[in-house]
């Protein structure tokens, strides 16, 4: 993150922290974060600093997810859970628009787009990498989605540093983290220890200053010690980050490799239960559908999110193109790292590590793209799952 002015950070100590709520509540926005719900760490709307996974880390590995107590009262001592800021703005089922019967004709009305204003506490560097995507999908063409853009410009984005990797998590490789570099109103920074467990605040917008000026002289300026905290508690995150993908000529290597035998076994073991395009920031997949009244006077259009790796995803004139499972999931992980740079510029994987956290039987695409680098073992020679 740019270094920036002085009157643009603030440090609050934690019997300050509840008034960042205040001045977000002052400044117009219903905030949503961060809570312990069901098991899990979800995003949902927050009351108050008491709604947040006080005291709470989650434990991730391929396949496994699990809570447990910290040790200490961090408010953001967690990695990244099964739901994505995504929903916010994309919604899992929206209506789009309804026909009305007007005479022999009909009338259109696309769905209303106001909304509260949103603050979003709690956006990992990832997660914003994963919001560029979502904006390059949704309103970087020639034609934008008018819903997610008109939530879009409603959001005030509150990263928070990283201070802990998931076991699953290879933003460094990616470049996508666990450092905030752009992307955010407001970057938040919780310090631990040494000294008093304190928050260190940066506005990176005038949207992000606006809401420290609402602070009303709460907190202190920063000391060089806030600062070198803060950064020393980015490497830490960084350096203990054991999984990785080398993103160079990833694209080239799945088009040579279409044929590979690897794709036979990951098949094997892949159940198609779409867990995967659910819990990724930037799977956009989706289907519409018209719902008709029981009188033949209105219909409404609605879409929901689907999945490539349902098989009638691709089904044409009664049956579909990728019959198989080996097809959705070699389309699925060729589009997410491979032609996704063809179709946008950039790499649908922004390196959170939750399609491998959430996938039932553990498969890693990090490991995937390694074996696929590897030379194709003779016929009959291929190896077990």
């Amino acid at each position: 993150m740019s270094e920036l002015e002085p009157a643009s950070s603030r440090v609050l100590s934690r019997e300050e922290f509840p008034q960042l709520f205040e001045a977000l509540g002052e400044s117009g926005y219903e905030i949503v974060g961060p809570t312990v719900r069901d098991g899990a760490i979800v995003y949902d709307r927050l009351r108050s600093v008491d709604d947040l996974p006080i005291g709470w880390t989650d434990r991730q590995e391929a396949g496994r997810y699990r809570l447990e107590p910290r040790g200490d009262r961090a408010l953001f001592g967690y990695n990244v859970g099964p739901f994505t800021w995504k929903k916010f703005l994309f919604p899992a089922r929206e209506r789009l628009w309804t026909a009305t019967r007007d005479g022999v004709s009909f009338r259109v009305e696309p769905e209303p787009t106001e909304g509260p204003r949103l603050a979003l506490l709690g956006m990992r560097a990832c997660e914003l990498a994963g919001l560029a995507v979502t904006d390059k999908v949704f309103t970087g063409g020639p034609v934008s989605d008018p819903g997610y853009r008109a939530r879009r410009a409603r959001i005030l984005r509150i990263a928070v540093q990283c201070g802990q990797a998931g076991g699953t998590c290879f933003c460094v490789s990616m470049g996508t983290g666990p450092a905030v570099r752009g992307g955010a109103d407001l970057v938040l920074t919780e310090l631990l220890a040494p000294g008093p467990h304190r928050f260190l605040l940066q506005a990176s917008t005038e949207a992000g200053a606006d809401v420290l000026r609402c602070l009303r002289g709460a907190g202190r300026a920063p000391s060089p010690d806030d600062l070198g905290q803060a950064e020393a508690t980015v490497a830490r995150a960084a350096g203990s980050m054991h999984r990785s993908l080398d993103p160079g000529g990833v694209p080239e290597l799945l088009r040579e490799t279409l044929e590979h035998p690897r794709w036979e076994i990951v098949a094997a073991r892949c159940l198609s239960c779409t867990n995967c395009t659910m819990v990724c920031p930037t799977c956009f997949c989706s289907t519409h559908e018209e719902v008709p009244d029981l009188e033949g006077t209105k219909v409404e259009r609605w879409r929901r999110w689907d999945s490539c790796f349902n098989l009638g995803f691709t089904e044409l004139h009664g049956a579909p193109v990728r019959k198989s499972g080996l097809s959705r999931y070699r389309q699925w992980l060729t589009h997410k790292l491979g032609t996704w740079h063809d179709q946008f510029g950039m790499s649908g994987c922004i390196g959170c590590g939750r399609c491998i956290t959430w996938c039932p039987v553990g498969i890693d695409l990090t490991e995937e793209i390694a074996v696929l680098r590897t030379p194709a073992p003779p016929a009959g020679k291929e190896g077990k799952p």
